[in-house]
């Protein structure tokens, strides 16, 4: 059973993507606009988001909470509403707690984290003034339980996943969707840097896709690929000792 209202119809749609100059967020921008809606896209790069053609850029840093209202108050004006908001933008670095980095750890969590609460603080007034629209967190599986390397990115995607289901249960009643979107291995900037195989690895306009169908089958948590993912949710119900032994079988970390 769906637990959101379908999106059907993109043309219709007024999508604001932040975290868009590269990765999932600039191809699902570009989908979006191939399938008619009206986009626009923010992040720190503006070259990059003017490679993102058809879009209207916005260029601000998540970590700027007024920069954030300033553009949703330009889209107000320009689209009139909102009807899709996704939170895409995220840094990652691998981190062990053998060497262990507190700026590092903070940036990510700045990055990550606050700048959805900043991103919230920017669009919520709006949708709920308006008591429709959608909002998606883009999270990951690395957020689902612990996993090697992601001591610094594994906390921030893990409260993501809280942070959307409280939204859901609170703003559902308000006529508002709500999703989080937790993807396996996906080829962009961030990924590229991992030195061991990634299983599943995704193109970044196949998670886009399988993003756009996630929300018109009116679904909460959005994750993929399946083959992969699955699997990872069947050691999530593991006890703590079998899952830590599985993890380092499976790791060799």
């Amino acid at each position: 059973m769906a637990c959101n209202p379908a999106i059907r119809d993109w043309a219709a749609q007024r999508v604001w993507i932040v975290g868009a100059s590269s990765g999932i967020g600039a191809a699902l921008a570009r989908e979006l606009i191939a399938r008619g809606a009206r986009v626009a896209v923010s992040a720190r790069s503006a070259a990059g988001l003017a490679a993102v053609r058809g879009a209207w850029a916005l260029p601000l840093d998540v970590r700027d909470a007024q920069a954030l209202e300033a553009a949703a108050g330009q889209l107000r004006a320009q689209f009139g509403g909102l009807d899709l908001v996704v939170y895409c933008a995220g840094t990652y670095a691998p981190q062990r707690a053998t060497r262990f980095d507190l700026d590092a750890a903070l940036a990510h969590d700045e990055i990550n984290y606050r700048g959805a609460l900043r991103f919230l603080n920017a669009v919520l007034p709006l949708l709920l003034e308006q008591g429709s629209g959608h909002l998606s967190l883009v999270s990951s599986v690395a957020g689902w339980r612990g996993l090697p390397q992601a001591l610094a990115y594994g906390p921030t995607k893990a409260a993501l996943i809280n942070l959307a289901q409280v939204l859901y249960l609170d703003l559902r009643p308000a006529g508002l969707g709500v999703s989080v979107v937790n993807p396996g291995f996906v080829e962009t900037p961030l990924t590229s840097g991992n030195d061991f195989a990634m299983p599943g690895l995704l193109r970044p306009e196949q998670a886009a896709a399988r993003m756009l169908r996630g929300w018109e089958q009116g679904r909460f948590e959005l994750h993929f690929p399946r083959r992969f993912t699955l699997w990872l949710r069947l050691l999530r119900l593991l006890p703590d000792r079998l899952y830590f032994r599985a993890v380092r079988r499976f790791t060799g970390m």
